[in-house]
């Protein structure tokens, strides 16, 4: 149990609290599974997800939400205005005038990034709230990539340049780590009594 706490602990000091990603309605459930992974493979602590279809989520989410926070809102208004209060620049992930790329998209503050739907792209509301829009230099034929694709590309970028702007692997508070670290080792340990109760053949609590 010790080598794995070591892991946790070592995962939790290259946690980004300030990068976060915005899921605006996103409709098809692999996509959404595909973007939490994404944020939780590199480095982000929080996930926020605009839908009302909390079952959907949740399915998406099987696996991924034991290691990043989802934060769920019923509207895009509740997400940014939540966000904005917090200290977050909002950037959308669309095509208009002095739009900005992963390399030069400010990142010394808070930066929380705005996919849109796979259908229609973001919503007006978040178009209007955002400060700016920021797109994936492409050269090809095809001009657009899958709505999980290009969250992996962005968070890429903007997680590793993030950190070298810190000069450090995350910039999660200590006392957070300790909070997260004492919840993921309790959480083991129930996972760990369940499993052996099934071996066991007791029913499933």
């Amino acid at each position: 149990m010790s080598e794995r706490i070591e892991k946790m602990k070592k995962v939790l000091a290259h946690r980004l609290e300030s990068v976060t990603l915005v899921a605006e309605a996103t409709y098809l459930r692999h996509n959404l599974s595909a973007i939490i992974r994404t944020a939780e493979s590199f480095g982000l602590s929080d996930v926020h997800l605009i839908s009302n279809e909390k079952k959907k989520i949740s399915g998406a989410a099987k696996g991924a939400e034991k290691w990043v926070a989802m934060n769920v809102y019923q509207n895009t208004k509740q997400c940014l205005d939540l966000l904005r209060r917090r200290g977050y620049t909002i950037w959308i992930a669309d095509l208009q005038e002095d739009v900005k790329t992963p390399e030069t998209l400010p990142i010394e503050g808070k930066v929380a990034i705005v996919m849109g739907t796979e259908l229609s792209g973001v919503s007006d509301i978040a178009k209007e709230m955002a400060d700016g829009a920021v797109i994936i230099p492409m050269y090809g034929l095809s001009q657009s990539l899958n709505v999980s694709v290009a969250s992996a590309c962005l968070l890429q970028r903007l997680s590793t340049r993030k950190r070298e702007f810190l000069g450090q692997d995350g910039d999660m508070s200590p006392e957070r780590q300790a909070e997260l670290l004492a919840q993921w080792i309790e959480r083991d340990e129930k996972e760990k009594v369940r499993r052996q109760g099934r071996v066991l053949g007791h029913p499933k609590e």
